[in-house]
């Protein structure tokens, strides 16, 4: 247990940060997620540009608040366009 007022300080602050980036972290998480799945499910869909919108919105989100670093989220949000360009046909030119 922390003994000086500044050490009890760090404590409470550090506790709220965690539960705070975990919150984001999760939230992050969940939209990458349904947009991998809406990727593999039907990735010409108009939902599916949508759910990557919304996922690389989270992300943008994360590094705002400064629970990820900006170039996880670049990769992260490559590799998700990726595998979106990758499954679609050669003349969409849909961008997302």
């Amino acid at each position: 247990m922390p003994n000086t007022k500044s050490a009890l300080k760090r404590l409470r602050v550090e506790e709220k940060r965690r539960v705070r980036n975990h919150a984001v972290k999760s939230k992050v998480r969940t939209f990458v997620k349904k947009a991998r799945e809406a990727i593999d499910a039907q990735p010409t869909a108009a939902e599916t540009t949508e759910t990557l919108r919304q996922a690389i919105s989270q992300l943008d989100r994360a590094v705002t608040k400064g629970v990820i670093h900006k170039n996880n989220a670049a990769r992260r949000k490559s590799r998700l366009v990726m595998r979106l360009r990758a499954l679609q046909p050669d003349d969409a030119t849909d961008e997302a």
